[in-house]
């Protein structure tokens, strides 16, 4: 579904992903986790087009995206959640998702006369992710945990067939990730979504991840099973520690 072969990232002179090579199937649950510093958000920088790679190729279906716009490869399908919360402060929940919803059907010049429409699409998100009755909140007023939601909605506007979640339970206490991962999987369940996601709460990601690849100085160093991720000495002595083995 999504191939990614051979992306390379430098900043003056420093390597920051090398060589980054993955496969992520339909509807499969991939993580990607590394120390900090490891290049995992540069990674789906390169990927989403908010970085252009020096060297590499990302094909979705078969079809190369590498060096587009991210707004032409959300149109193809792969929406995105940043680690740092990326919504519209002044705008209300509701407001937030009627943009995107605007944007993915292309009608910023036909804004009024289909708003009720866009705002009823809106309305439905949000409900999906918990927020039915935010909807008319500013979204700088909602919580840290349901911005986090909003942001979700707000990626879901773009029906995507490929979720990139960058972090998506920095931040939260014990029971916010909680609800969180169990929204998150729901949702790709009931969407048929695949899922690729950072993160560094490993009790979240052996609990959800079907393959982990993990990522140190730019260079994915493995790719496996939890179980085989876990047992992995290398990965253990580079990130998870020896408290991770079975």
């Amino acid at each position: 579904m999504l191939e990614i072969n051979g992306l390379s990232k430098s900043f003056n002179g420093f390597s920051a992903v090398s060589d980054g090579s993955l496969r992520v199937e339909a509807q499969e649950t991939h993580a990607i986790i590394g120390p900090n510093g490891a290049g995992k958000t540069t990674f789906f920088n390169l990927i989403s087009g908010h970085l252009r790679a020096d060297e590499g190729t990302v094909r979705f279906f078969g079809q190369p995206i590498t060096g587009l716009s991210p707004s032409q490869i959300v149109r193809h399908g792969i929406a995105r959640s940043f680690q740092h919360i990326n919504v519209f402060p002044r705008l209300t929940a509701v407001a937030n998702v009627q943009v995107a919803v605007i944007a993915r059907r292309r009608q910023q010049l036909r804004f009024f006369g289909s708003a009720g429409n866009q705002q009823r699409e809106a309305g439905d998100l949000l409900s999906i992710v918990g927020l039915e009755s935010q909807a008319d909140r500013i979204a700088a007023e909602l919580a840290y945990g349901q911005q986090k939601q909003l942001e979700l909605a707000i990626a879901l506007a773009a029906e995507p067939r490929v979720l990139l979640l960058d972090e998506p339970t920095a931040g939260m206490s014990a029971d916010e990730t909680r609800k969180a991962t169990g929204l998150i999987k729901r949702i790709q369940g009931a969407r048929g979504l695949a899922l690729l996601f950072t993160e560094h709460d490993m009790d979240v990601v052996f609990d959800i991840a079907d393959r982990i690849s993990v990522l140190h100085h730019g260079e994915r160093i493995a790719t496996g099973r939890p179980g085989e991720i876990r047992d992995d000495p290398k990965v253990r002595g580079i990130y998870l520690g020896e408290e991770w083995k079975n």
